[in-house]
């Protein structure tokens, strides 16, 4: 069994700014004491897949983002402890940030807490379950 893998899903309003994802993630790594080299990926909605500031923050990490397709979100959006309406609406799950991140970090992840809402930028960090 290798290391787990740590991943922050991303939702944000449209037109955020690239420092504006960067405080979002620094937020939510400091509270839960994870270093930025800890985290292994960046995911966010399908619909969040033109959204520039998050690949441009992905790019300064030095992490890939995943994008989530719809199907995924509704799935792994069972899982979430957040809930808005809006993104129900527009994706099918209750928390895009907290969706893609367990849907990204894979089978049995689970979310190391609910999504940390800075600006208009949610984030929220999961972690696989069994990473080999």
């Amino acid at each position: 069994m290798g290391e787990a893998m740590i991943v922050a899903g991303i939702g944000s309003r449209k037109g955020v700014s690239e420092q504006q994802v960067l405080d979002a993630i620094s937020a939510t790594l400091a509270e839960h004491k994870i270093e930025a080299s800890q985290l292994d990926a960046i995911a966010t909605a399908q619909l969040k897949q033109h959204e520039e500031a998050i690949f441009s923050a992905g790019r300064k990490l030095g992490l890939e983002v995943l994008i989530v397709g719809d199907a995924e979100l509704a799935e792994a959006g069972k899982s979430t402890s957040s809930h808005s309406e809006l993104s129900l609406t527009l994706t099918g799950a209750p928390s895009v940030s907290e969706a893609a991140a367990l849907a990204a970090a894979g089978e049995n992840a689970r979310l190391l807490g609910p999504r940390h809402v800075l600006a208009s930028v949610t984030c929220a960090l999961a972690q696989s379950g069994d990473a080999s």
